[in-house]
């Protein structure tokens, strides 16, 4: 399959950004950020900032972390505003489209209709925990970036969650039982038929291993 490495401009280094840069970027997530990207951010809505707000503990992509929280503030901003994991996207804010989905005890859950106070006790995985230590894609981000399952990506996150998640429960299904397990999430581009390719390989690739790239590419 050609690949979609249009030169967008120079990023003053040398080296040109393309739009598949661009969108592996935003697959991956932040798939290999360090520690130190776990960083407190001042929340810019819905809160105010120190008023009735309680030091909590949360597991996060396997890592304890303490934070301070409202009494009635959502994972979504939790994750987003104050542990700086932007991967977790927010679009409705209202638990209808999944582009917040997250991993709690390896099920699927709207992150935006979760409260930061009920997850204290439970294993939150963020699209940024999906990669191993060195970087390495999950098998399902990787499917999507080697079949180009995406348009604008901004909803793709949570489709990949929703998908990790579905297929801990159902390793081998049928395309009909995969679009089933991903219908509670949106693609405002509706660019469904490259989405559910993408998970349906993604699918074989944690059955049987990702390929070689040389193999994926052909």
């Amino acid at each position: 399959m050609a690949e979609m490495d249009e030169p967008r401009q120079d990023d003053g280094a040398g080296k040109n950004v393309t739009r598949r840069r661009f969108i592996l970027g935003v697959i991956a997530g932040g798939a290999v950020v360090s520690a130190a990207s776990y960083r407190f951010l001042a929340p810019t809505r819905h809160y105010s900032s120190g008023v009735g707000e309680r030091l909590i503990r949360l597991n996060v992509n396997g890592k304890a972390r303490r934070v301070e929280v409202m009494k009635q503030e959502t994972l979504s901003h939790t994750l987003r505003y104050k542990l700086g994991l932007t991967g977790t996207k927010v679009a409705c804010d209202r638990a209808e489209c999944g582009s917040c989905t997250v991993l709690l005890d390896g099920i699927p859950h709207y992150s935006c209709s979760v409260l930061t106070n009920t997850v204290r006790n439970k294993q939150v995985t963020t699209i940024e925990g999906l990669a191993s230590p060195d970087g390495k894609l999950h098998p399902v981000q990787q499917a999507v970036v080697d079949h180009q399952g995406f348009q604008c990506a901004y909803c793709m996150p949570g489709f990949v969650m929703s998908a990790v998640g579905f297929l801990k429960q159902n390793p081998n299904p049928t395309r009909a039982q995969m679009a089933h397990g991903i219908s509670g999430n949106l693609c405002r581009c509706q660019d469904y038929a490259k989405i559910l390719d993408s998970m349906m390989h993604g699918a074989e690739y944690m059955r049987k291993g990702v390929p070689a790239a040389a193999e994926r590419r052909a």
